[in-house]
């Protein structure tokens, strides 16, 4: 059984509907590992420093923006906590449009709204109205620290929350050369219209999603079944620990914030950001200076093994 989530309500008006917030899609991508071809090893990749070369431990490592060509600010934990959006568990719905009216290109990723017990009859009054209406509820939801646009709908019996992409996140067609002017400009005929309709009317059909496979990853998963009957490309991988789950951080979190107060800047010309470049630049030394020491130490080990190994010899002739 999923678990939620998270629970809380579905408010419109006066009126709340306590929730479960379950995910409404499955996975079914097949997952692939990297290995070694030579030797059929797993390839491991290490956060490392690019100057020295050498593993980083998580707690050593802080979050940056690069604002310009090597150049980045920092952010600490306590900037990312107060530019998160308070954790509430509420879908609240701000205004109802008609359905029709969204753009398909807004929908993002579908959720599933259950009722809790004995809160069916508001779901249900809900549910039934947005369906006579042809309308959708307009809300914000917290999920994971993040807050999202969203759109609440009837879907059969159910309620569908579905995450919206906010309009700077779609691409203006505008910004590519499309064509554009009337049929007549392209020398398009009532003729190719009418044979183009009749070609369309007599492909036409009812939607049927349940028709419609990823025959890809079907035929690919039938070719590692029957590689791994006969046992001839299969190799036995030993497993490694768990990354944690902060290996792919919150960056969406905050990029739009630190891009919104950049855009700022940009539109009132300030002086060059001196303090944080200083603080990149002094904070790049310690580095620079680790690794020349390094280096130093290890030149110095070679050259006392080798006088050691010329003693040696010398003795022993």
């Amino acid at each position: 059984m999923a678990r939620p989530i998270w629970t809380g309500t579905l408010s419109f008006g006066l009126l709340n509907v306590p929730v479960s917030l379950m995910s409404g899609e499955r996975k079914v991508d097949l997952q692939f590992r990297m290995l070694d071809s030579r030797d059929r090893k797993p390839i491991r990749f290490e956060r490392v420093n690019a100057d020295t070369g050498e593993e980083v431990p998580w707690k050593d490592i802080v979050k940056a923006y690069e604002y310009d060509k090597g150049s980045y600010v920092v952010l600490e934990e306590d900037d990312i906590r107060s530019a998160a959006p308070e954790s509430h568990e509420a879908v609240e719905v701000e205004t109802f449009v008609d359905a029709a009216s969204i753009d398909p290109r807004f929908y993002e990723k579908p959720y599933l709204l259950v009722p809790a017990k004995k809160a069916e009859k508001g779901y249900v009054l809900l549910r039934e109205t947005l369906r006579s209406t042809g309308k959708v509820g307009i809300a914000r939801v917290v999920v994971r620290t993040r807050e999202y646009l969203c759109a609440v709908m009837p879907h059969g019996d159910a309620l569908v929350l579905m995450i919206l992409r906010y309009p700077q996140e779609l691409v203006d067609p505008e910004d590519y050369k499309l064509p554009t002017g009337s049929l007549a400009d392209y020398r398009i005929n009532s003729k190719e219209t009418a044979m183009a309709e009749q070609l369309i009317a007599s492909m036409s059909g009812d939607w049927q999603p349940e028709e419609y496979h990823d025959e890809f990853r079907e035929r690919l998963h039938t070719l590692l079944k029957k590689r791994i009957k006969a046992k001839g490309g299969t190799t036995r991988v030993e497993e490694e620990p768990a990354s944690r789950e902060d290996d792919a951080t919150n960056v969406v979190d905050f990029m739009s914030l630190l891009q919104k107060s950049l855009d700022a800047k940009k539109r009132t010309p300030a002086k060059k950001s001196a303090a944080v470049s200083k603080v990149v630049k002094k904070s790049g030394k310690p580095a620079k200076k680790a690794a020349k020491a390094a280096k130093a130490t290890t030149r110095a080990a070679k050259a006392t093994s080798k006088t050691a190994k010329r003693t040696t010899t010398r003795k022993a002739g």
